[in-house]
């Protein structure tokens, strides 16, 4: 049984491998250590079908080393020491190090991640990562400290097309097939520059065509023969999307485009324009995302960029979590819009967001001082003895500075009591907040 055609078209070596040219280019770290004898733990960070793998295997190549490759959805911790320990008792180490090529690096946690740390600084193997998310995010700081990272791009339309090409010139199948490609183009918007997907348009549409032209009757084979025409595959717009017609392919749900677009639809809310809003959620409901994917990012964001300007925001948002859950696909679009367009509209704080980074940069950068006696709870009797509860005042029954259930006492470390963490920013409900503390902590400077 034949393999893919894009595993078939797999390049074997630098000559025959399309696209990255900066990334190839004589002063680049990558073409340095290719034109080396020591090659070294490496990130490939670029979108899907853009060579990930097959540069892996071109540099386990040209080095003569053994490759194993193991994705990080369904490989452990297990699954890498046992390669690690093979290679051992092979006595790999010395000149010939195992290069293990890690598929969606990203997908490890933090744990897992540092499992591999020990194994790059004794220089046990050579490990290359892939994914398709920002490193400085997804990838263990310890970990990319100890190797180089390649940002690898979508490839460019004269690549698909060259690889296009090469399919149907050299590929076992294809060579024997009279086809031709009158509209490259339709190739390369629906692949977004995936040469996979490009490949497997290719592979779909031939086969599809191939299929029909072999249930003709041999009466019209023979004419069309004699004619000159051997059954000719032109591959137009329209022809392509007879076979290929679902937007889904526009959109790749575990790759860069389902992250840009996300961005965008939360970058469109808190800058408050409603139209980009609904545009780029439109975009994912076409696509099929998981509408509670978005639902959840609707929550995070009413609480990260709205905060405390109309605290019925986060209300809002959790409301279409909970029923976005219940209705599915495609009433949830309603919901969705309804709610989204609501935070588009409302008025935006991250002052919550800041007040919280602010405590915890504060915590991580001094020590961690003792909670002050008055605000301790005296469940025994030694405790009261030792002045736990002492001095602490119940709000309810004072009005301190004229404000009603208000007692003027510290709650903060006797350390750092002058610390402001939170700042109210210029909405009408902050400004509120903002004329209430000023009565209640004159002598702090907000």
């Amino acid at each position: 049984m034949l393999s893919p055609l894009a595993q078939r078209m797999r390049p074997t070596n630098l000559g025959s491998f399309f696209g990255q040219k900066l990334l190839l280019e004589n002063k680049s770290g990558l073409k340095s250590m290719l034109e080396s004898n020591q090659p070294h733990s490496m990130i490939l960070w670029g979108p899907p079908g853009c060579g990930k793998t097959t540069l892996s295997q071109i540099i386990a190549e040209q080095f003569d080393l053994k490759l194993h490759i193991l994705s990080a959805v369904d490989a452990g911790v297990k699954d890498i020491r046992a390669i690690v320990e093979n290679s051992r008792k092979q006595d790999m180490f010395q000149n010939n190090r195992p290069i293990l090529f890690l598929d969606e690096i990203h997908r490890f946690n933090k744990s897992q991640q540092d499992s591999l740390l020990k194994a790059i600084e004794l220089g046990e193997m050579i490990l290359i990562g892939a994914t398709t998310e920002n490193p400085s995010f997804a990838i263990n700081s310890a970990l990319i400290s100890r190797m180089h990272i390649y940002k690898m791009q979508a490839l460019a339309f004269e690549d698909i097309c060259r690889i296009l090409d090469q399919a149907i010139i050299s590929d076992i199948v294809l060579q024997n097939t009279n086809v031709a490609i009158k509209d490259y183009k339709v190739f390369f918007e629906y692949s977004s520059g995936d040469a996979r997907k490009a490949l497997n348009f290719l592979e779909i549409i031939c086969n599809g065509e191939l299929t029909q032209v072999s249930s003709t009757s041999s009466k019209e084979n023979k004419k069309s023969n004699e004619t000159g025409d051997k059954n000719k595959i032109l591959i137009d717009r329209k022809l392509f999307e007879t076979y290929i017609n679902d937007n889904t392919v526009l959109y790749d749900k575990q790759g860069e485009m389902h992250y840009d677009i996300i961005s965008a639809f939360i970058k469109s809310i808190r800058g408050s324009d409603p139209d980009a809003t609904v545009y780029w959620l439109a975009r994912m409901v076409v696509a099929g995302e998981d509408p509670r994917f978005i639902a959840r990012r609707l929550v995070i964001l009413a609480a990260e960029d709205i905060g405390l300007a109309n605290a019925t925001a986060l209300v809002v948002a959790q409301s279409c979590m909970a029923a976005v859950e219940k209705i599915g696909w495609p009433e949830a679009r309603i919901i969705l819009s309804e709610a989204a367009l609501y935070l588009a509209n409302s008025a935006k704080s991250n002052t919550a967001y800041l007040a919280i980074n602010n405590a915890i940069a504060q915590i991580k950068s001094s020590p961690q001082y003792a909670v002050p006696l008055s605000l301790r709870n005296p469940v025994t009797n030694l405790m009261k003895k030792e002045g736990y509860g002492k001095e602490y005042k119940y709000s309810h029954n004072f009005n301190d500075n004229g404000v009603a259930n208000f007692a003027k006492q510290e709650f903060l470390p006797q350390e750092i009591q002058n610390e402001i963490f939170y700042q109210p920013a210029q909405n009408a409900k902050e400004r509120e907040y903002f004329s209430r503390l000023k009565k209640m902590w004159p002598n702090k400077k907000r």
